[in-house]
């Protein structure tokens, strides 16, 4: 598994001459509806096993959560089931906040 930091992520999304990644948001509904990265995929924790195929096998995949934990334990799924290019945002989408977007609610 590789990570990635929020400002890493942020240089990535924002250069069109790189490809863009799909970015999978593993929260629950109310934390996504609270604040999310836009274009965000979301596919909470629990229903990863149940919906694993509904996600792409040559793209990368950015898993992304609260602090980082979450989307880790996502991304080691991931792999263990086939996927090779699975990215873990460092520190979530509180990073992201704190580092990348200051107006985006924090919780």
């Amino acid at each position: 598994m590789q990570h990635v930091t929020a400002p890493e992520l942020a240089a990535r999304l924002a250069d069109p001459a790189q490809e863009q990644p799909l970015l999978l948001d593993v929260r629950e509904n109310w934390e996504f509806e609270t604040c999310h990265i836009a274009g965000s995929t979301q596919i909470p924790m629990h229903l990863i096993p149940l919906r694993a195929g509904e996600l792409p096998d040559e793209r990368e995949i950015v898993c992304i959560c609260h602090h980082g934990a979450r989307s880790m334990q996502v991304a080691n799924f991931l792999e263990r089931n086939g996927f090779e290019n699975v990215t873990n945002l460092t520190g979530g989408i509180h990073a992201w906040a704190l580092q990348v977007d200051p107006s985006m609610p924090k919780y």
